[in-house]
């Protein structure tokens, strides 16, 4: 018979795949754009996938939790509670960094007129782009942390 561990375990690995799969090429989506007609496209397509990554991510989060009551050592575990620790900054970062820097670049899609993109998107999108990356960063630490569990 499964346990409820099994299946937390389960429904966490799921997550992270559901979740954190996209969320690695959200950045990548929205580069692809060549004018902006396809950048609004791609960035059309990048808000349906951050649908994804928000219900894996709040799947992620209620599963290892989970996982943490049903087996309370694994609040003992460094790498359990740095993962968790990390987890939760990653998850500040998107209201508290990501969507005051998001603002400016959506307000330009919906106001800029013409096909050319212009530099101003240029210069929001790097900055924009440069915190992904280190959420991204951050979500690959984790992943590294989950599998080898090294301390």
């Amino acid at each position: 018979m499964v346990s409820l561990y099994k299946v937390i375990v389960f429904i966490h690995i799921f997550s992270a795949i559901l979740g954190m799969g996209p969320g690695f090429i959200l950045t990548t989506v929205v580069k692809s754009g060549k004018n902006m007609t396809e950048l609004r496209h791609s960035y059309k397509i990048r808000h349906k996938l951050h649908i994804f990554v928000m219900v894996g991510g709040t799947l992620l989060l209620i599963t290892g939790i989970a996982m943490g009551l049903l087996n309370p050592s694994l609040f003992k575990m460094g790498w359990y509670v740095i993962s968790l620790i990390l987890f939760l900054a990653a998850l500040a970062i998107g209201p508290l960094v990501l969507s005051p820097r998001s603002k400016p670049v959506k307000a330009l899609l919906e106001s800029h007129k013409g096909e050319e993109i212009p530099e101003e998107y240029w210069r929001l999108a790097k900055v924009l782009f440069r915190y992904e990356d280190l959420e991204n960063l951050i979500f690959l630490i984790i992943i590294a942390l989950m599998i080898l569990k090294p301390f």
